[in-house]
């Protein structure tokens, strides 16, 4: 009985020893894929057929161009918040060089995301749970970054108080 335990034992520090020696970047997010399967939010449902003014007006079929079923989600959400999808680059994106220029008025660094990227490497490997939370494949992600977080109840109250309005924030039952 006393070899069993010891086995148990020794097995036991040495999942725990392995499980300490990880190797690559940190992950304070476990999640796996549970299926090799399609996105299905990246499918999109084609534009209903319509029969158009003129049959000679149509463009002609180009292999890899889109077609006027294609959906368009990007036009499509310019037009209905009163934009004009026109303007909108070939690549679907606005054309944004004014609000590009406002926002790097103060300048900007070319490799911030490089940095960045360094500067949250070193977080992850100083955040990255205890041993046991790492051996277990605990999620440490939320506890890792709650200091950075937003206490959106807090930051509502505080905006309420200063007399911002907040329409999109439904009244809390104290507020009534």
């Amino acid at each position: 009985m006393g070899y069993l335990i010891k086995a148990t034992i020794l097995m036991i520090v040495t999942t725990l020893a392995l499980a300490g020696c990880e190797r690559g970047e940190p992950r304070l997010l476990n999640l796996k894929k549970s299926q090799s399967g399609p996105d299905e939010f990246a499918i999109l449902p084609n534009k209903p057929l319509q029969e158009p003014a003129s049959f000679a007006e149509l463009p002609t079929p180009t292999l890899g161009q889109s077609n006027l079923a294609d959906p368009t989600p990007f036009r499509d959400a310019v037009a209905t918040l009163g934009g004009s999808p026109q303007r909108m680059n070939a690549d679907g994106r606005a054309g944004d060089s004014a609000v590009l220029a406002h926002a790097g008025r103060y300048g900007t660094d070319a490799n911030i995301r490089s940095t960045l990227a360094a500067s949250d490497l070193e977080f992850r490997k100083a955040n990255r749970g205890r041993l046991l939370e790492r051996a277990a494949n605990v999620n440490v992600y939320f506890k890792a970054y709650a200091q950075q977080a937003l206490d959106q109840h807090a930051e509502l109250a505080r905006l309420r108080s200063a007399g911002v309005r907040t329409p999109a924030a439904p009244l809390l039952p104290r507020d009534e």
